[in-house]
């Protein structure tokens, strides 16, 4: 899969962990949409409650996300439930895309997939699955040799006046001791309010972090606007940046067709 190709369907109906709760008004922007950062936070509530549900909790407790894709196909909008369904799209011996589907009652859908590798609690070095998650997760894939190939490789544009400076609280620090990946979203959300019409159709949003950003260090972002791309679609590219380190790149565009 690359970054102008569909997310793999559900392979039945059916299948996969499922769960639902309602929006809250602290997930929505002043337009009541459903923010990135809330879509972000519940990808983490569902794998969260999958692993606490199923036997992962024992034998693969520890997950980090290395790419996250957010497709927006149709809005979903407050006040409304949204039902999640999660489910493994491809993996190899230690790592898997997982897919999880966004519905809403109301008749919101937005898909994802996300990056997620497995790793050694006491070195946060990448470990091979166990064989009892291995046999769980090749239930909904016969994709088995998956591979890490990054989609976000456009160069860092030099140092401008239009870099921003986006502190990390305390809040933001995870218990890696890194920010969480949902945080960075709303950094993505703060450029958004200047582009409105890059989130008004169906647009995907990916993330791939490349390096953890630790407490206490200082994060800016580089930003690059395009109207249009090769597609005639508007592309908005995000670099964050530690130092002159890039640490997490974002492209948000038209949903690709």
């Amino acid at each position: 899969m690359s970054l102008d190709q569909p997310l793999a369907p559900l392979p039945q109906e059916g299948m996969g962990f499922a769960s639902a709760w309602p929006i809250r008004a602290g997930d929505v922007d002043p337009y009541s949409r459903l923010r990135l950062d809330a879509v972000a936070r519940y990808l983490q509530d569902i794998a969260w409650e999958e692993l606490h549900t199923t036997f992962f909790h024992r034998t693969d407790p520890a997950w980090i996300v290395r790419r996250t894709v957010i497709d927006v196909v149709r809005p979903i909008v407050w006040p409304d439930r949204v039902q999640l369904r999660r489910w493994c799209s491809a993996m190899s011996t230690r790592w898997t895309n997982m897919r999880v589907r966004i519905t809403s009652d109301s008749g919101g859908l937005i898909e994802t997939e996300g990056f997620w590798i497995n790793i050694n609690e006491s070195t946060n070095m990448p470990t091979r699955i166990s064989d009892q998650g291995l046999a769980h997760l090749a239930r909904t894939t016969d994709e088995h040799r998956l591979r890490w190939r990054p989609w976000l490789t456009d160069a860092v544009p030099p140092e401008s006046d239009t870099d921003l400076t986006f502190p990390v609280r305390a809040t933001d620090i995870d218990q890696f001791n890194h920010v969480n990946n949902a945080m960075y979203w709303q950094a993505v959300e703060h450029f958004l309010v200047d582009y409105p019409k890059l989130v008004a159709g169906p647009h995907r949003a990916v993330i791939e972090y490349v390096a953890p950003v630790l407490a206490r260090q200082h994060i800016s972002v580089r930003s690059r606007y395009e109207p249009g791309d090769r597609n005639g679609q508007p592309v908005l590219r995000l670099w964050f940046m530690v130092g002159g380190t890039i640490t997490t790149t974002v492209r948000i565009g038209a949903l690709p067709t």
